[in-house]
Parts: structure tokens; C-alpha cells; sequence
């Protein structure tokens, strides 16, 4: 009877808790999306919160921080080369990291798993670190300042977790399957092609969201292997630098974040019912 009463009310007090937390984590982001539609004048001289002291009052929205953010020249430019270093960033270490992950999981070679040890310990080490001695050889490389070379970048950058999320994902499929393709006469490129990769869906698309936001938000990358050139800029240097090249204007950020979380918006919702499948399946299993 007591654990009833207990059940009762620890579920309303789970709901009161839950939504408490869910506002607090979502009070920032709504601050931020009123005040993209609030004056200057009015962004600087009051706060977000005072909307609601007359909250139909339309008076007081504007649009303008939106025209001027897109409106600013070169920001077209920005987001082609955004799409332009994200998509392949995004793609080619999902690829390498599916072909490494099934080696770790289904195929015997000797340092197996001291080879993927390594890799996991590369999780560790702080990205800064990296920074100049890959500059230095992207400078005698010639890949400064190109796409190729942020590509290269992201791909380093991204694969450790990436091997890590789909290793263990493969290690969890049933063995059954693949011994019954195996004694079938299936080699290791069908069962990779034919059962691994299809049955991989959850933990492909799960882990293509994490690498899609993180290059699309991803701006010291970018500054320290693009520069600062507009020819290949992507949309955060360009919109970091919105504010210095109109001065004190701080508020068009606003405007211009909600202009930069469309897309990932888009990739996140319609992916999101791989998202929880695939993260589950890949912490289960170490």
C-alpha cells in the first residue's frame, strides 16, 4: 500500500521535475528567438522578459534583424561553403570509420584490440593540441586555406568516436546471422554490404546528426586551417564577423543564430527516430 501512495505521488513529482528542467533548458534559446525579433533600441535597453508584460502587443516585434542578416553581403557565399565542408566531413568519416569498425568487431588479425585501444585513447587528447603541428604541415603541404585540407581535418577529428560507436554497434548484432551467411559462402564485403550496413541504420544516422552539427557549428576549426577569406568561409566565421564589420551591432546575432540552426534543425528531426536507438546500442556493449 505504501509503495502505492509512494508511486502515486513520485510520478506527479518525476512530471513536475521534468518539466521544470526542460524550461530552464529552453529559457536561453527563447530569450534568444525574442530578442531576433525586438529593435535595437529595444534589445539594448530592456531585457527579453518584458515582451510579456504586453505580449499581443505586435508593435513591438520587428523583422529587421532578419534583413539585415541576410541581407549582408557574402552570407549567401558562407552557407554554399558551410554545405560545402560539412557534407563531405560528414560523410567520410562514417565511411572509414564503418569499414574499421566491422575489421574490429568480425575479423580476427593480430592487434585487434590493441589497434583499437589506441584509436579509443585518441578520444582523449584535446583537439588545441593538434592545431599548429598540423598547420605547420598543411602550410608545406599547401592544403591551408582549402577545402580539402578541413576535410582532412574533420575526418581526423571525428573518427575516433565514430570507430567507437560502430565498432561496439557491430559487435552487438547476433553472431547467428553472420556464421549463417558465412557458411552460405558469403565473404566479409557481403556480410559488411548485405548485413552489417543495413542493420546499421540507428547507429549510422545517429552518428552522422553528431558529426553534421559538429562541423556545421564548428567555427575554431575552421578560423585556424580556412582563415579568415571570404572564397571559403563558412557561415560561423562569416557570422563572427558580422559584428565587428558593423561595429557594436550584437543584437543581428541573434537573427543570424536562428538563420545558422535551420538546417541542423531539419538533419536533427528528420533523423531523430534513429537518434536514441543508435546511442543506446552503441554504449551497451564495450
Amino acid at each position: 500500500m505504501n509503495k502505492k501512495i509512494a508511486k502515486l505521488f513520485s510520478r506527479p513529482l518525476l512530471h513536475i521535475v521534468i518539466i521544470f528542467i526542460s524550461l530552464m533548458w529552453l529559457m536561453p534559446s527563447v530569450g534568444l528567438l525574442i530578442s531576433s525579433f525586438r529593435a535595437r533600441n529595444d534589445v539594448l535597453s530592456s531585457g527579453w522578459w518584458t515582451v510579456f508584460q504586453h505580449p499581443f502587443e505586435f508593435t513591438q516585434y520587428s523583422l529587421e534583424n532578419y534583413t539585415q542578416v541576410i541581407t549582408a553581403s557574402g552570407l549567401g557565399r558562407a552557407f554554399l561553403n558551410s554545405l560545402i565542408i560539412t557534407i563531405p566531413s560528414t560523410i567520410i568519416p562514417i565511411m572509414i570509420a564503418a569499414f574499421a569498425a566491422y575489421a574490429f568487431a568480425r575479423m580476427e588479425f593480430p592487434g585487434r584490440q590493441i589497434i583499437f585501444i589506441i584509436v579509443v585513447g585518441l578520444l582523449v587528447v584535446p583537439l588545441q593540441v593538434t592545431l599548429i603541428p598540423i598547420l605547420r604541415v598543411y602550410n608545406r603541404l599547401g592544403l591551408s586555406g582549402t577545402f580539402i585540407g578541413i576535410w582532412l581535418a574533420h575526418t581526423g577529428y571525428g573518427l575516433p568516436f565514430a570507430v567507437y560507436l560502430l565498432r561496439n554497434f557491430f559487435g552487438a548484432l547476433p553472431k547467428d546471422i553472420f556464421e549463417s551467411a558465412f557458411l552460405d559462402g558469403a565473404s566479409h564485403r557481403t556480410a559488411f554490404f548485405k548485413l552489417a550496413l543495413p542493420l546499421s541504420v540507428p547507429a549510422l544516422a545517429s552518428l552522422a546528426i553528431f558529426q553534421f552539427l559538429w562541423v556545421w557549428n564548428d567555427l575554431l576549426v575552421a578560423l585556424i586551417y580556412l582563415g579568415g577569406t571570404e572564397k571559403v568561409a563558412p557561415l560561423t566565421l562569416r557570422l563572427s564577423s558580422l559584428v565587428n564589420s558593423l561595429g557594436q551591432n550584437w543584437h543581428l546575432l541573434t537573427a543570424a543564430a536562428f538563420i545558422s540552426m535551420i538546417l541542423p534543425l531539419i538533419i536533427f528531426f528528420s533523423l531523430q527516430r534513429y537518434f536514441v536507438r543508435g546511442i543506446l546500442a552503441g554504449s551497451v556493449k564495450g
